[in-house]
């Protein structure tokens, strides 16, 4: 073999070994960003469980107030279970967009259902004054919150993500080497990205509002 033929073999070699190093870089820079996806899921999936599992406690404490009303109970019961037919397959983010839009939705659901138990719940002051109820109003509150916030966080760590997975020339690898879109959170209705208005303060008068 001539000098030029051994040189092309050298560069040939050279260039394998550049674009070997570049591969494995950029598969460690998407499981490193993937990881810390699923781990904010993860989070998110916490929040949305503890919010579930406030809700028997909270149905048993309204249950025993007088002639309150079946239906809204009901409503509950049956938007928890709802959340429950529609959970994505733990520890992973979810890739599918429709099986995220299931998910958020079946959640939308048990949020309003909550939020109008605790509306007709303002016309038994005994339940409102009720130790156990409060209780478990603060804690609902905090829960609300906290799930708005780790959505956010979700959805921000999913767009580095998402970008890093698109930019060039990581996504000629990508595809190859199994690395899906992560699909996000999605405000459905206005003012859906904020945390739901939780006021149990019933007896406070509403602030004055400037014209």
């Amino acid at each position: 073999m001539g000098k030029l033929g051994l040189g092309c073999v050298v560069l040939v070699v050279i260039i394998a070994i550049v674009i070997g190093i570049s591969m494995m870089g950029t598969y460690n820079r998407l499981v490193g960003l993937g990881q810390g996806v699923d781990t904010q899921w993860a989070q998110v999936e916490n929040v949305y469980q503890r919010r579930a599992d406030l809700i028997p406690n909270l149905v048993a404490t309204v249950r025993g107030a007088a002639d309150f009303e079946r239906s809204t109970l009901e409503a509950v019961v049956q938007a928890r279970a709802s959340v429950g037919r529609a959970n994505i397959s733990p520890g992973a983010a979810p890739t599918d967009p429709e099986a995220m839009a299931r998910f958020e939705a079946a959640q939308g659901s048990l949020g309003a259902a909550l939020q109008r138990l605790l509306v007709v719940v303002e016309r038994y002051p005994d339940l409102k004054a009720n130790a156990n109820f409060q209780q478990l109003q603060a804690q609902l509150e905090g829960t609300e919150n906290r799930i708005t916030v780790e959505r956010m966080r979700y959805n921000e760590v999913a767009q580095a993500y998402n970008t890093a997975r698109l930019r060039f020339p990581t996504n000629l690898f990508a595809a190859m080497f199994g690395f899906k879109e992560k699909a996000y959170f999605k405000a459905t209705t206005p003012g859906a990205e904020r945390a739901p208005d939780v006021n149990f303060d019933f007896g406070r008068p509403a602030p004055a509002t400037t014209p």
